[in-house]
Parts: structure tokens; C-alpha cells; sequence
């Protein structure tokens, strides 16, 4: 069944990549999202720093400070896939306006408490485990309609500016949030101020959403997949998928580790440097500030070096940044230590985020992206339990010079899981020549079985599609290679079983087989073929050894139907 395939958006004709790295900007819709985003942004770094903050005044402990960057973390482990998911089934605008409202409404809330002086430690990491909720859900969904916004080569430079419009929010919103709560008598009063605000923040972004003509990539013409189905194949793209799981490992590895810096940088900035909240604010900002020169300079640094060197001379500058913090005592030092830093960690995570976006077809993208966001934020989410426990039970120089080996060990066994190596592969559909096989019930074309209709049948399975290959003895080494990558294109499109046989009488015939779940899940493997897909599937096909096309059949299983659960029209 033929996809419906929009035809090049006037972005893609109007705008013609620069190596500047600022040509998105120039396309008015992505424009518009990137200043409301920024906006969001802006709000929700402000918030994260007065939170993060009213939480030192409100316990001393630092296992509930480092929660904090925990209840922003864990949601997104926890509903990564189901974000994900509901972001490929559903209507992504209207997806994202339902969770844009949801923060608004959890932030405002929050606000209204902490201006009555109604907020408890655990109350405060409720709410914002109640806002991560929000972000979590959304977050898939806002990723995945960058490729709807821009043409495909301007990617890249698109995460870099969503990287530069956070990490801008980030250096300003830290600032801002520590002397907003400063400027007050009581603590609390700045602190419901900056949740005030952040609530007006999300507004802006509905409003953007709301006047959003939405034309998707990717619109199946089959109908939509449940919730725990889309799951599933979700999960089974990426176990399939080498380049997705190198990424995720990647960004497990480095934000488990990494996360000891923003986890205990309130208590570093409270107890060793002895600064208030504005130099909290101050110290959080450096890193925004140096994430924001990276974001502007990344893709200077990407036409010099590979991203593997990127991401190692990250990971290394990481490792002196954490060791610093332990044991320099000296705001002045710290300062530029952690703007570099901050330039550190956008180059490794942007790197990582565009191999994610490059490296799934339109119809799984959001669950990849979902995945990635699960992967990066549960390393946060542990990471700062890990180091916030340790750091209350030895000492907060412990937990960071701890962090830093072990980051610095793990780089040379992650090193080898390469990230955007070789050429990107061709992910737009692949136009079928020929129709899809005819389903023809057993009882007739009016597919009459039990009463249901042929509609149903579409439902049942398992469905077993069998290829007959004639393969000449010189070629079949050459053929075992090639139908082996075969088997990560069936695999990832939806089968549930595959395998290649030869005949024990006749080597030269050999038959692949694969199992779908129904005919509605074949005719959708049909459907999420790419053209890099096809192109293996050519290999292969190009080594059978005969002028016509091997020979393919379709099995579906064959369960018993008693008479009495015949249709009454059905004749006996």
C-alpha cells in the first residue's frame, strides 16, 4: 500500500543551506518555535535554579538537593517509550498543546502554594516531578516535528540552535532565577515569582502550537497502531538498529557520570564556595553560557573533526571539570572551568541527539527520540541519586572525584561504539512498484468467515512470508553477507522471527523466511521500507540467479473454527 508522501515543503525549495549554521532561522515557522522555545526555556531554567535552591532552604540534606535534579529526570525514564509512542499514533499538535497545558496548570499551582508558604520539601519535589511529567510526554513530540519544520541536510544545524536557545535559557535563567529569589525578604516569595513566571512561559508556546498548519512527514494509510503495539516495535527498531544503540549507550555513559556536576553544584556553591543564591544562579549560568558558544560553534567543529573525537575531548575536559570542583575552592577559577564545561556537554549531547534524529526513518522517529530521552535522562535521574548518596554519606569531593574516575575509565571501553560514522542512510520511503499481495478469505471475497468480515482477517496471524533464492556456488558466500544485513531490515520493520535455509538435496536453493505478527503488521513493514532499506534488499536480489524476480508466498496461520461460530448467512 503507497505512502502519503507530501510533496517538498517551500522551506525546502526557498532556503539554501549556509555553513553558518543559522539558515533554519531564516524558515518563519521554525523561527517562531525557536523564540517561543526559547521563552519556555528561559522560564523553566529560572525555575530550576529557584527550585533547586528553595530546596537548600528547606532541608539540609544533600540527598533531597540532588532528588531534585531526580524528580526532573525520572519521569522521562519512566514514560520515555509511552511518550514516544503516543507522539508517532497521535496528532503531534495537539499532543503537544494538551502537555504545554499541563505545565502551565502544574507550574501555576506550585506558584499559587509557595506564595501561601505551603511548600514542603517533599511537596516542592512533587510538583516538579509533576511538571517533568508534562516535559517528559512532550518532549518526543517537539523533537520529532523538527524534521516537518526544516529539509533533512539542515538537521544538524537545527539541534544546534534547539541546543543554543536551551543553553542560551540556561546562562540567563540560572542568573535571573538567583536574584529574582534574592531580591525578596523571603525566600519563598522569589521562588513563587519565578514559577509565576514560568507559567506565562508555556502560553507563548501554545499559542505558537495553536496557529501551527500541521503537514506531516509520514501518514500510514493503514490504520494507527495501539499503544503497547507501537511500543513494541518501537523497541524492536532500536535492538535492531547498531547506530541507535552505539548513541544510546553513549549518552547513558556520559550523563551518568556527568550528572555529579549538576546534581551538586547547589551544594558546592552553598558549602564550599559559600555563595548565596545569586552566585548559585551565577556558577549554573557559566554552564549555559559556555553551551551556548558550543551550540553557535558546533558546526565549524563538526567539518574539522569526527564526532568521536568530539565526544572524547568532552568526555576528558569532563573529567578535569569534576576534579576541580572538588577540591578548587575558588569562585574565579571556577567560573571559566565550568563555562568550557558547559561548551563540553552541549558538543557531546547535541552530537548524540542529530546521530538519534539521523539515524531512524519518519515512522518510529519520536520512539527513537523517546528512547534516547528515556536513556538520557535515566542516566541523570541515577546518576544523581548515585552521587547525591554518596556525597551525604562521605563528602561532596568524594562523590565528584568518584564520578570523574569513573568516567574517565569507561571512555576507552565506550570509544569503540562509533557515533555518525560513514555515510547517513537514505530514509525516505520506498515507492513501491507493485501492489501490495491480495488478502482473499477462505470462504469467498465477501470474506465472510465468522461474521466479521474480511476487515478482520487483516487482524490475524501469525502471517509467515517465504523468498525463494537460486544462488550460483561462487556467489554464495557473497549472498550469505548480504541476506544477513537483510535480516536487520526485516527485523526492524516488524518481524518477529526470521531465517535463511538452504535445501540439504540442493544447496544452490535457498529459502528466507519471516514471521509478522498479522497481515495489517506485513502490509505495515511495507509501508516503513526506506530507500537504504531497498537498497540492500537489491543486493540481494541481485545475486539470485535467474531473470525473473524470486519467488514469494504468503502463509497466514490457520486456526479452528467450529461450526457453530460460522456467520447464520453461511450456507452449510
Amino acid at each position: 500500500m503507497p505512502l502519503e508522501q507530501p510533496n517538498a515543503s517551500p522551506a525546502e525549495s526557498s532556503v539554501n543551506p549556509a555553513s553558518s549554521g543559522f539558515a533554519p532561522l531564516h524558515i518563519p515557522l521554525f523561527r517562531d518555535r525557536w523564540i517561543a522555545s526559547t521563552v519556555s526555556s528561559l522560564g523553566t531554567w529560572m525555575q530550576d535554579t529557584a527550585g533547586t535552591w528553595l530546596m537548600t532552604l528547606l532541608t539540609s540534606s544533600p540527598l533531597l538537593i540532588a532528588l531534585m535534579q531526580t524528580a526532573a529526570s525520572l519521569p522521562v525514564l519512566l514514560l520515555g517509550l509511552l511518550a514516544g509512542a503516543t507522539a508517532d499514533i497521535f496528532d503531534r499538535r495537539k499532543l503537544l498543546i494538551f502537555w504545554q497545558a499541563w505545565m502551565l496548570g502544574a507550574v501555576g499551582l506550585l506558584a499559587v502554594l509557595t506564595f501561601l508558604g505551603h511548600i514542603s520539601p517533599w511537596g516542592l519535589l512533587a510538583f516538579t516531578f509533576l511538571l517533568n511529567i508534562g516535559s517528559a510526554m512532550n518532549n518526543p513530540a517537539w523533537q520529532a516535528i523538527v524534521p516537518e519544520l526544516v529539509p533533512r541536510e539542515l538537521i544538524p544545524d537545527t539541534v544546534s540552535l534547539n541546543a543554543a536557545s536551551n543553553n542560551l535559557a540556561r546562562a540567563v535563567g540560572p542568573a535571573l532565577g538567583g536574584l529574582m529569589v534574592a531580591a525578596f525578604q523571603r525566600a519563598t516569595m522569589g521562588a513563587g515569582s519565578v514559577f509565576a513566571l514560568n507559567a506565562v512561559s508555556f502560553a507563548g508556546v501554545i499559542w505558537v502550537l495553536v496557529n501551527w498548519k500541521r503537514m506531516p512527514l509520514f501518514k500510514s494509510a493503514l490504520p494507527s497502531e495501539r499503544i503497547a503495539a507501537s511500543i513494541r516495535s518501537g523497541l524492536r527498531y532500536v535492538r535492531y538498529s547498531p547506530p541507535l544503540q552505539a548513541s544510546l549507550l553513549r549518552a547513558f555513559t556520559y550523563t551518568f557520570f556527568v550528572s555529579a556536576i549538576w546534581s551538586l553544584l547547589a551544594v558546592v556553591a552553598k558549602r564550599d564556595l559559600h555563595q548565596g543564591a545569586l552566585g548559585y544562579g551565577i556558577l549554573n549560568g557559566s554552564l549555559g553560557l559556555g553551551a551556548v558558544i558550543a551550540a553557535t560553534q558546533l558546526p565549524k567543529v563538526r567539518r574539522r573533526f569526527s564526532a568521536d573525537r568530539i565526544i572524547a575531548a568532552s568526555t576528558l575536559y569532563s573529567v578535569f571539570t569534576m576534579v576541580m570542583l572538588a577540591y578548587v575552592r575558588s569562585p574565579w577559577i571556577i567560573i571559566p572551568v565550568l563555562i568550557v564545561s558547559g561548551s563540553a556537554w552541549t558538543s557531546t549531547m547535541s552530537t548524540i541527539n542529530t546521530s538519534v534524529q539521523l539515524g531512524a526513518p519518519a515512522w518510529v522517529t519520536a520512539r527513537a527520540l523517546g528512547t534516547y530521552l528515556m536513556i538520557f535522562q535515566g542516566g541523570m535521574a541515577l546518576g544523581s541519586v548515585t552521587w547525591g548518596f554518596l556525597a551525604e554519606h562521605t563528602t561532596t569531593p568524594t562523590a565528584l572525584a568518584s564520578s570523574a574516575c569513573g568516567l574517565l575509565v569507561t571512555l576507552p571501553l565506550v570509544y569503540r561504539f562509533h557515533i555518525l560514522q560513514g555515510p547517513l542512510p537514505d530514509h525516505t520511503p520506498y515507492q513501491w512498484k507493485r501492489p501490495a499481495p491480495e488478502l482473499v478469505s477462505p470462504f469467498g471475497v465477501d470474506g465472510a468467515t465468522t461474521g466479521l468480515g474480511l476487515d478482520a482477517e487483516y487482524h490475524e496471524g501469525p502471517v509467515r512470508i517465504s523468498v525463494e533464492y537460486r544462488i550460483e556456488p561462487e556467489r554464495y558466500v557473497e549472498f550469505t553477507h548480504a541476506i544477513h544485513q537483510l535480516r536487520g531490515v526485516r527485523l526492524r520493520d516488524g518481524a518477529l522471527r526470521w531465517g535463511i535455509f538452504r535445501e540439504a538435496a540442493d544447496p544452490s536453493h535457498l529459502n528466507e523466511t519471516f514471521v509478522m505478527e498479522s497481515w495489517l503488521d506485513y502490509l505495515r513493514s511495507r509501508e516503513r521500507m526506506t530507500a537504504a532499506d531497498q537498497t540492500i534488499r537489491d543486493r540481494v536480489h541481485a545475486l539470485h540467479a535467474s531473470d525473473e524476480r524470486p519467488r514469494v508466498t504468503h502463509q497466514i496461520y490457520v486456526r479452528e473454527i467450529t461450526p457453530e461460530l460460522k456467520s447464520p448467512t453461511q450456507e452449510p
